[in-house]
């Protein structure tokens, strides 16, 4: 029997990659994109900053900004059969269904298709980073019964997206806040969907296989959904009075309070640093503090009670909720920033590429076992 040592389950801590895109440090409480912290570039950088930073190594010049906006910008428009094809599905997929199944079509689309070099795997990280985000607008407009709005490529990423879902032309906070959760969320190293990316973009199949590959596995509950989760607790827990008797009830019975601890990290997740001042100033800008006194209110007791800190899905619940994006959309609003990341992971993959091949602890029945014939089982 061949032995396989250094099984981990999970693959907790097990290193499967080399990458120069994303550094943790849980203990620390640390997390930098291509060695800036996130705190630095949630707090001066914008989107498309980072998009150009994660597949090129190295913040932009000012030229370099504006041409990585102007095509991302661009590639917002979607083709006229995709459009024609999502207005087909609609009644039949939720958003991140229709997400995956539109991702996979748009490979049918794309003029570099067929080509595998580097440069054209470039554009498609441009073309998918764009075409994402107008897929989740588009698909929510459609299944409201309302017409779907245009891109304008003249706006940023963050400003147009909410544009395009809402149909109005967002307010200078909202934008701001929307933008900085796009930073928070673009890259976290090999998370569940971003290895499942390589896993695909490893066996040298195209950009769309592995960004579809990166959606489904983001729609599986214990990787994306968690912030709608903690969204739907908010709504039933309603008032601030019935906070403590919800939780202190919850941990009585063991249940799981989602939007607490980290696989990785052992201290403040510092994406929820920047969601938590988020929050607070969305809340106080619409009069309206509810959700974020709620929020603060269960950290509190979450941290007294289990020791557990926030995490990234606590407060970008609450966040997502006063831009008026609704519930169900928080996760495909996930992959609208983490395209960005992934596709950054796949152009890595393909630059270094070995197939990924693990093996697997055998658990099974000792061999050789008897094979006993069909007239004798």
């Amino acid at each position: 029997m061949v032995e396989v040592k250094g099984f981990k389950e999970g693959l907790e801590d097990v290193v499967a990659a080399d990458s120069s895109i994303c550094f943790i440090d849980g203990d620390r409480g640390v997390l930098s994109y291509r060695g800036i912290d996130i705190h630095e570039l949630a707090d001066n950088s914008s989107f498309e900053e980072v998009c150009f930073l994660l597949w090129e190594g190295g913040l932009p010049r000012r030229e370099e900004l504006g041409e990585t906006r102007r095509t991302i910008g661009t590639e917002r428009t979607l083709p006229p059969e995709i459009l024609q094809l999502l207005s087909s599905i609609v009644p039949h997929l939720t958003p991140m269904d229709a997400l995956r199944t539109m991702v996979s079509a748009l490979a049918e689309t794309d003029p570099d298709v067929a080509d595998m070099s580097p440069a054209a795997n470039r554009r498609k990280a441009i073309r998918l980073t764009g075409q994402i985000a107008s897929l989740v607008a588009a698909h929510h407009r459609l299944r409201e019964g309302q017409p779907v709005v245009d891109a304008d490529p003249s706006l940023g990423h963050a400003e147009d997206f909410l544009r395009m879902l809402n149909g109005a032309k967002p307010g200078p906070e909202a934008v701001r806040a929307f933008d900085m959760a796009l930073v928070l969320h673009a890259d976290h190293e090999l998370n569940a969907s971003t290895f499942a990316a390589r896993v695909t973009a490893a066996t040298l199949s195209d950009m769309h296989s592995a960004i579809t590959s990166a959606i489904a596995t983001l729609k599986g509950p214990l990787h994306g959904g968690a912030n709608e989760a903690v969204m739907k607790m908010l709504l039933e827990i309603d008032t601030l009075d019935r906070v403590d008797d919800y939780i202190h009830s919850k941990l009585a019975r063991k249940e799981k309070i989602m939007g607490f601890g980290h696989r990785v990290y052992h201290t403040e997740d510092p994406r929820a640093t920047h969601l938590r001042e988020m929050s607070k100033a969305l809340a106080e800008s619409s009069g309206e503090t509810k959700w974020y006194d709620m929020s603060r209110r269960i950290e509190k007791l979450m941290n007294e009670e289990k020791k557990l800190n926030s995490n990234v899905d606590f407060y970008s619940a609450s966040v997502y909720y006063m831009l008026g994006v609704p519930i169900d959309l928080f996760t495909p609003i996930f992959a609208v920033s983490r395209v960005s990341g992934w596709t950054a992971h796949v152009l890595e993959q393909y630059d270094h590429n070995r197939l990924i091949r693990p093996r697997a602890e055998y658990i099974g029945p000792e061999y050789p076992q008897p094979y006993v014939s069909l007239d004798k089982r």
